[in-house]
């Protein structure tokens, strides 16, 4: 078991703290906020509470993404480095003293500092062109890939250096609700679902560099 005890977290969400690992450099540890995680259950209506806590805890979810068809095949095929073009290596769950933890590759900058989220950039120095080149790179790889995400929002994607130059990685949304892992397996269905998280992508994005006068939600129903 890892020791967290006297770990402070490099970064944290409203679901899990992000650690460094104590014992391997280059590798962080994602723990389960639990408080935060019976606070969503509570909120549940009571069908959706008999579908239990897992459904609810990013850990979870995150393994199951991980296990999509797109990656699986990917890796199957021999091509497993085109998986890690914009995300993290994974390498599963661990236990640590606050409980499982899932562990993956510590993404960095050019200082060699963890990496600055996509919406702490934006806020600093705007879209600018190596960025708008990196998000290209980034869709080019969904579109190439196949890979499902959730929406892509600017603080689940960091910004890590490869080759001299910016990418994007997403850490936090990849995978999809259950019904459109299943509607997958359609090539144009795949593809269409693909677009829409690039479009809406691009729409958070001139959001975030607007005066935000109108929130997000308020701004997707005009």
């Amino acid at each position: 078991m890892i020791d967290l005890s006297d770990q402070t977290p490099f970064a944290s969400g409203y679901n899990r703290h992000c650690y460094l690992h104590p014992d391997t450099p280059g590798r962080c540890l994602k723990v389960i906020r639990p408080e935060n995680i019976e606070a969503r259950y509570q909120r549940q209506t009571p069908l959706k509470k008999l579908l239990g806590k897992s459904r609810i805890n990013d850990n979870k979810q995150e393994q199951r993404a991980h296990q999509q068809i797109a990656i699986v095949s990917l890796i199957e095929q021999g091509q497993e480095n085109q998986v890690w073009r914009h995300l993290p290596r994974f390498y599963g769950e661990t236990s640590t003293s606050l409980g499982p933890a899932n562990e993956s590759e510590l993404l960095l900058n050019s200082n060699g500092e963890p990496a600055q989220t996509l919406e702490s950039y934006l806020q600093e120095h705007g879209f600018d062109p190596s960025i708008k080149a990196a998000s290209e790179r980034f869709c080019e790889w969904l579109e190439e890939t196949g890979i499902l995400t959730r929406n892509l929002l600017p603080h689940n994607l960091v910004i890590a250096w490869r080759n001299n130059q910016p990418e994007l990685f997403l850490v936090d949304g990849l995978g999809a609700p259950d019904a459109q892992n299943r509607l997958a397996a359609i090539p144009a269905w795949r593809r269409r679902y693909i677009a829409r998280r690039i479009s809406r992508f691009y729409n958070r994005i001139a959001w975030e560099l607007s005066d935000k006068q109108q929130s997000w939600e308020a701004s997707q129903n005009l």
